[in-house]
This record gives C-alpha cells, structure tokens and sequence, in this order.
C-alpha cells in the first residue's frame, strides 16, 4: 500500500499498521510522518521505542533480536530502523526479508530511507518492506505546485492570502521546505486568522531560500527571467562553482539539441527522453516544449557560447562569468 505524506495522518488515526517506511528526500515531509507515526503510536499503547540505525559495522541480528524483546513495563513497541546510506548489504538485505516475512504482535516497525533509484527499488529486500507494510514517499515539492502547498499550510491555521503573496512566500523560500514551514508558523503567530495581505506578509517573511544548481536549467528552459536572475544571484552568494553551473546549463542545452534531432527523424518522443536521460515529467515537458519552440541554428549558438564561458572561467578570456551564465540561461527566454 503506498500512501501520499498529506494521507498519513488521517490513515494513522483510523487503523495503525504494523511496519511503515518512509522513503525520501524530503527532510520536513520525513520528519512529519514519523512523528504522525510516533503519535498515533503513542496513542495506542506503543510505550516502548528502539531507534537501529544502520551504519558501518551494523549488526543485523539486532533486528531480530529486538522485535522478540519486549520490556516488562510495555507490551507494544516501536523499532525505528534507519537506513541513512540507502543499501543495507547483502546480509542486511536477508535480515529484512526475513523480519518481513515473520511480523511479531504488538511490534510496530518505522524505516526511513532516502530517496532511492529505480533499480534499488526492484530489489528483494525494498519489495518485502512494500509487501509487508504501508510506504510513504516524502519527496520534492515541485516548484510550479511550492504555491499550493503554502497554501494548504496557512489554511492548517485557519489564514489565506492572495495569489501574489503566495508567490512572494514560494520565491523567498525556493527548494527549503523546512524553512517554510517556519516561516507559516511564525504568520500563525504574528497575524490572527483570516486574510493575510501582502505588505505585511513581505515585512514578516525573510529570505531564506535555498538554491540548487540542479534546478537552474528548469528556470532557464521556462525562460522565467525573475527567477534566473534570482537563482544565478543566490548561487553565486551562497559560493557555488561557475564550472559546476556551467556543466548543469551545457548538459541541458545537448539534451534540448538531441532531442530535437531525434524528433526531425521521426523517433518517439518517450523512447528519445529515456534515450538521453531526461526524467521527470516537469523536466521532459520542459525540453519536449524547448525542443519544439528553438531553432536547431540557436541551440548550436547556445553551445558555441557555452564554450565561450568555458575559457572565461579558465581565464582564457576576458568578461564577467556570472553575466556570461545570466546571458546564456536567457537565450530560451520566450
């Protein structure tokens, strides 16, 4: 049974299962499932809580070990397993499928995991957690839903704001959900429930965004001018590598080009996006719709300039790095 983060809490107050795992690289969204988890466990009896977290060396037979031994002042325990690295072994593999298969009364399981790929996923020991217990993925708020998901934040406490404050609060806390969530309380405290207006709202909230180098190349195929100039700002404070963005930029632009290519021979639009490696349905909409509006003599430009930047950023060549890289991005300016 798979579950979606805003499903938990109601799923848990109703029937609390008997293992969960929470599967993720969302850190606020993993920290508030287990919490329901903890709570609703706490609610039921669960008195007793053991935390295993798996690091080198770790000894599988602990698992084991500690679902069969119950405290004499509990007769309901929580395990929490956690898994920070994502790959238990070969012997943490078999421990799991065998503690899957034979569940023991009055245990309840939590294992959190990161975010794993698609091959890990398939593996034995992954489908015997998904087999035995509920999964709930915990992973990024994409940035086109960032409003909405504010929004159903304040309504938790009772305040709604226009379109344009709910922007402004998803610009000033771009990729930090865990900051957002900060930044909602402190509205909760600040203002009384009702609506919130925008003044206020900007006076109240600081930036705390937290840009990723990985996410440029969304903003640039979207041609979002704002958000470029804010993003390539923001990662040039925060220190980050110009030959770094650079890479992420010219990769996007080669996936935009050979995807182009690949549709003027009349080659499947789904078999091109696995052929060279783009994932994700934001992304593929966003180099499928680049692959349609560019000219193939303008990608060819884009990469020349790419080149340029290269020799810049070896200083083999005059100019200003971090405009060079806005110029480029803003190329698939619409």
């Amino acid at each position: 049974m798979q579950l979606r983060a805003e499903e938990l809490e109601r799923h848990v107050s109703r029937a609390l299962g008997s293992l969960y795992v929470i599967h993720g690289d969302e850190p606020l969204q993993s920290l508030e499932a287990a919490d329901a988890i903890r709570a609703a466990a706490r609610a039921q009896g669960y008195a007793e809580r053991e935390v295993l977290a798996v690091e080198r060396g770790f000894d599988w037979s602990l698992l084991a070990a500690s679902a069969a031994s119950l405290s004499l002042f509990s007769s309901k325990k929580l395990i929490e397993l956690r898994i920070p690295g994502g790959k238990p072994g070969t012997e943490g593999a078999a421990a799991i499928v065998q503690y899957c298969s034979k569940p023991v009364p009055d245990v309840l399981t939590i294992v959190t995991l990161p975010k794993l790929d698609r091959r890990t996923q398939d593996t034995a020991w992954f489908k015997a957690l998904t087999r035995a217990g509920a999964l709930i993925n915990t992973l990024q708020v994409e940035r086109a839903q960032l409003p909405q998901w504010i929004a159903a934040r304040l309504a938790r406490q009772k305040q709604r704001t226009d379109r344009e404050t709910l922007q402004f609060l998803a610009d000033s806390v771009e990729g930090n959900l865990l900051a957002a969530h900060q930044e909602i309380q402190k509205l909760g405290l600040l203002f009384p429930p009702g609506e919130l207006a925008f003044d206020p709202v900007c006076g109240a909230v600081l930036n705390v965004a937290r840009y990723d180098a990985f996410k440029l190349n969304e903003a640039m195929l979207a041609g979002d001018k704002s958000r470029l100039a804010r993003m390539l700002d923001g990662l040039k404070s925060e220190g980050e590598a110009p030959p770094k963005i650079l890479w992420v930029l010219a990769e996007e632009i080669r996936a935009v080009a050979k995807v182009q290519a690949g549709l003027a021979q009349g080659e499947d639009l789904q078999q091109l996006y696995r052929n060279h490696r783009v994932w994700g349905n934001v992304r593929q909409q966003l180099v499928g719709e680049a692959a349609r509006r560019l000219k193939s003599a303008a990608l060819a430009q884009a990469l020349r300039h790419a080149a340029r930047i290269d020799r810049t950023v070896k200083g083999l060549a005059r100019g200003d790095v971090w405009d060079e890289l806005l110029q480029l991005c803003l190329r698939f300016a619409r």
